[in-house]
């Protein structure tokens, strides 16, 4: 299985980037992994609120196959403990999915289209995070995940 993450917009952080390239370089010793940004739309000044939610759905949907399974990383999404994120990614691996893609969002989060063609919502938390600190929890959850799977010392119980 292959995990793809995408992300609307860059990381403007360098620190932030770091560790997120670090949780990179550690998640892929233990599964094809990922990070795809789409660029943030343009003029976005000009746009509502649900024409930018359009703008960006139109470049996930773009980016997703029709056999890929799509998680939206989302506020009404199911919540997990680590350990129980751990079995949920063993389950999709155990299932025979080629491609798992998880998507976050633009900061009005998805529009429609990107609803109906969702698999499934996950939510990191009941809290509000920015998108770019979304992205360092998402790649930590997933690497302890996988730590968690393999018995190894990273998570504590």
């Amino acid at each position: 299985m292959k995990i793809t993450l995408l992300a609307i917009g860059k990381t403007d952080n360098r620190e932030l980037q770091q560790l997120i390239d670090e949780y990179h370089r550690r998640l892929i010793r233990y599964v094809p992994f990922s990070l795809e940004i789409i660029p943030d739309a343009r003029n976005t000044k000009n746009l509502s609120e649900a024409q930018q939610k359009q703008v960006e759905g139109s470049e996930i949907l773009r980016k997703v196959k029709p056999s890929d399974h799509l998680v939206l990383l989302d506020e009404k999404g199911k919540q997990y403990d680590s350990v129980a994120f751990a079995g949920y990614l063993q389950k999709q691996m155990n299932s025979g999915l080629k491609n798992l893609v998880f998507v976050i969002g633009g900061p009005y989060g998805f529009s429609d289209e990107v609803y109906n063609r969702a698999n499934g919502k996950l939510s990191l938390s009941k809290m509000t995070f920015s998108h770019q600190m979304v992205r360092l929890f998402f790649v930590e959850q997933l690497y302890r995940g996988f730590t968690i799977l393999r018995n190894e010392p990273y998570h504590h119980r």
